[in-house]
């Protein structure tokens, strides 16, 4: 059967009779009544940041304060040119809003494709409605898989046994009889039923954790925790250097006051990494609306870069590697049964379940019910017995009980079926055993001395685009383990057909210590007859010895472990209650989707570390020369129009086009590490290569202008070494990033060469000697940093 599984080996239950009459539920003219009192489930659920959130969160950040102080006081002391910093920020911070909101529709508007409809009735009619549309007393009905979506007392139960581990961390599940409360926030894992409305809105126990699993988050990121030690430390560093500037340019040189104020705002504003924040932002949100055009909904944005980083992912069989549907093939009687009988005992089988999963669909499709029989007993499907049951009054009065489940579970070792089961099991097909019990259904294990009447055998419908997204995964050396509830041996043949090789393991064989466990799993790549606490037993294993894991599900039976798991992918026509845990939601139901999951993870790492650098080597530099001039008691090299040319065209805009480019490098740990070790020597070196042309132009230029043609010296230097950066950065060479950086190059030639944007940007250079000693030192420098960057590929490789 499809499996929806509990989370655990089940306590005994008892099954209930199926109702006679039904309660018909409210009223129309109830639910008005309710709806004008406001006794509505009015939780405002949304899946991303309002619009004042998105704009506060771009606009109201530290740095922005930083600079915004430092724009309005060069807005009154010098010159627009020396203002033109401010600009750029107003306009990367539009551009962040913009792309954060695009992200924001793309979001709500999957959002709402995903959004479960819970199935009330009233006036006797069951119809699905939005969750926001229940009103308090509404009669819910449930069935495997559904969520509580509200609190409520349990008005109908037949077999139902509800999953609360999600609010109390108990995994076992709850039968619930008539009377028995139900709290949002719990799901079904086997049977069905109806409860009652009796808490609604913000008065239900989980509205504000579903509220909150809901909503668009920034967490659990070592993108973005990397990013915020680095502005820690950042911070830590302008302050001094920042202060002994002001100190320098306003006492010991004893400077006019404007140029004074221009240059100490000079040496401020490039120590802020602020582009660095909004490219990560806008990288995320592009990866959003990306993937939300394959219809991939990410409930948390995080969970992109999360599925770059994983390096196994364990999958389940059904709905993953196959589809949701199957064909009964074949029907086996077994011990001299008859035939038509096997045919009249499944289709009541059949009817007596109201959800059917898609086993005993299939079922329901090859023998349809005769109505002869009338269920008076019935046992719903549970993973965790991994068989269902039902007894009928046969209508002479006769009343049979029978199970229908796994072969080997129903079937003691050595019967001669589980020989015939075991060769169908080899060719992938699956197959339950239907068996007539010998003991009442509220006995606690009614399976015990079943005698099996047939065999039926069911062909599951494989996914076409499963066999490619495996080797794309084994192209990737991330692992796939195949994690089901089904017979092993026919797990492994499907997995097989799929390419995927390995050894089939039964996990009821599994030791239960988690060492033991992680070493199976190492060596192991197909797993059956797991349990839904195995699953998630797996899973911590996996993690215990330093693995990112991925889990992918459709049924309720995955829900612990995609809870656990570092990203749950669940499909879009799973269990509500996957859904609701998992980070990722397939809604096309495409396990294909998941490379470019992947791809978009990595590229958003690959590229963010690549820009990191071009802004942190910005930054070191920065307060280095304001040490240097420091201790030197020197005038500030630049004015804040030099910078802000050179940020724009060596930082700014290239940094722009690699943070959205391809990338398909294996995402690496170690984020802030790996940074640092480029950004610190490209850095000291840029820095350490301008302040030295700075204090030869000193010595060589005298005179009115001086100040300007040392600034225009430095400027040089400056500008080349960083484009050796940009050009390092950017490897390996593509086309387009060839024309980039040339690009960026002939820009601030053009600066050079035109006498307006010469006189605008203040810059000249001045003779040849200079010039030319300037462009000698870039050249060492660049020659410099490549042999130390050479230096700690070796040293840190990885």
């Amino acid at each position: 059967m499809t499996h929806i599984d509990a989370g655990s080996e089940l306590d005994p239950v008892h099954p209930v009779a199926l109702p006679e009459s039904p309660p018909a539920g409210l009223t129309g003219a109830e639910v008005a009544e309710r709806v004008a009192r406001g006794q509505v489930n009015d939780v405002p659920v949304r899946s991303s940041r309002s619009l004042g959130e998105i704009v506060r969160a771009n606009v109201f950040t530290r740095f922005n304060a930083i600079i915004g102080v430092l724009w309005l006081v060069m807005l009154f002391v010098a010159p627009i040119q020396d203002s033109l910093f401010g600009f750029v920020i107003i306009a990367n911070t539009g551009i962040g809003i913009v792309q954060e909101w695009r992200a924001k529709q793309t979001l709500d508007s999957l959002a709402v494709v995903g959004e479960s409809r819970p199935t009330v009735r009233r006036d006797g009619t069951a119809a699905e409605v939005a969750t926001s549309e229940i009103v308090l007393d509404d009669l819910i009905e449930i069935g495997p898989g559904d969520k509580i979506v509200v609190d409520g007392v349990c008005a109908e139960a037949e077999g139902l046994e509800i999953d609360e581990s999600l609010l109390t961390g108990e995994a076992d599940p709850v039968v619930k009889r008539p009377g028995d409360p139900v709290m949002s926030g719990s799901f079904v894992v086997a049977g069905g039923g109806a409860y009652k409305a009796t808490r609604v809105g913000r008065e239900a126990y989980a509205a504000q954790l579903a509220e909150e699993a809901s909503r668009f988050t920034l967490v659990h990121s070592e993108l973005r925790t990397g990013i915020s030690t680095i502005l820690k430390y950042v911070t830590w560093m302008m302050v001094p250097a920042a202060a002994g500037l002001v100190v320098t340019q306003l006492v010991v040189k004893n400077n006019g006051l404007k140029d004074a104020v221009a240059r100490t705002v000079g040496g401020i504003v490039p120590m802020v990494p602020e582009g660095l924040v909004l490219l990560t932002s806008v990288a995320f949100a592009i990866g959003v609306i990306r993937l939300g055009r394959k219809q991939c909904l990410v409930q948390e944005l995080p969970a992109i870069e999360g599925l770059a980083r994983v390096d196994t992912v364990c999958l389940d069989k059904t709905g993953t590697l196959t589809e949701g549907g199957m064909d009964v093939t074949d029907l086996r009687t077994l011990d001299g049964a008859d035939e038509r009988y096997v045919r009249k005992v499944l289709g009541a089988l059949g009817e007596s379940d109201p959800r059917p999963n898609a086993s005993l669909q299939a079922i329901i499709d090859a023998y349809p019910d005769s109505e002869e029989w009338r269920c008076v007993e019935s046992l719903p499907f549970s993973s965790a017995r991994k068989y269902s049951g039902a007894a009928f009054s046969e209508g002479d009065g006769e009343t049979s009980t029978w199970l229908l489940g796994a072969p080997d579970v129903l079937l003691g070792d050595g019967d001669p079926a589980l020989a015939e089961t075991e060769k169908l099991n080899e060719q992938g097909l699956r197959v339950l055993l239907l068996a007539r019990a010998r003991r009442d259904l509220d006995e606690p294990e009614p399976a015990k001395g079943a005698r099996p009447t047939a065999l039926v055998v069911l062909e599951q419908r494989l996914r076409p685009d499963a066999s490619d997204t495996l080797r794309y995964f084994a192209d990737q050396d991330v692992r796939a383990k195949v994690i089901s509830g089904d017979n092993a041996v026919s797990v492994g043949a499907v997995a097989a057909k799929l390419g995927l090789d390995g050894t089939a393991v039964d996990a009821r064989r599994l030791p239960d210590g988690r060492d033991g466990m992680a070493d199976a799993l190492d060596s192991g790549t197909v797993f059956g007859r797991v349990t839904p606490r195995q699953k998630r037993d797996m899973v911590g294993a996996l993690q215990s010895r330093g693995h990112t894991v991925a889990m992918t599900g459709d049924g309720v039976n995955d829900v612990l472990a995609l809870k656990d798991a570092d990203i749950g992918v669940a499909m879009g026509s799973g269990s509500e209650a996957t859904r609701a845990v998992a980070q990722i939601v397939l809604l096309d139901n495409s396990f294909a989707s998941l490379p470019s999951v992947v791809g978009e993870g990595r590229r958003v790492i690959g590229n963010i570390t690549r820009v990191a650098t071009l802004f942190l080597v910005k930054t070191v530099y920065s307060v280095l020369l304001a040490l240097l001039v420091v201790c030197w008691g020197v005038e500030y090299p630049f004015l804040p129009r030099h910078l802000t040319l050179l940020s724009t065209l060596t930082i700014g805009v290239p940094a722009f086009f690699l943070a959205l480019a391809p990338n398909k490098e294996r995402a690496k740990p170690h984020f802030v590490p790996r940074v640092m070790r480029y950004a610190v020597p490209g850095g000291v070196v840029a820095g350490a290569a301008t302040f030295l042309t700075y204090l030869l132009a000193r010595h060589h230029y005298t005179g009115p202008g001086a100040l300007d043609a040392e600034t225009s010296a430095a400027t040089l230097t400056l500008f080349l070494v960083s484009m050796w950066v940009l050009a390092v950065i950017a490897r390996p060479y593509t086309w387009w990033r060839l024309t980039l950086v040339a690009a960026m190059a002939a820009a601030f030639f053009l600066v050079l060469a035109v006498p307006p944007l010469q006189t605008f940007f203040a810059l000249r250079l001045i003779g040849l000697t200079m010039p030319w000693t300037a462009v000698g030192i870039s050249v060492a420098a660049a020659a410099v940093l490549e042999l130390m960057w050479k230096w700690v590929d070796r040293r840190f490789a990885d």
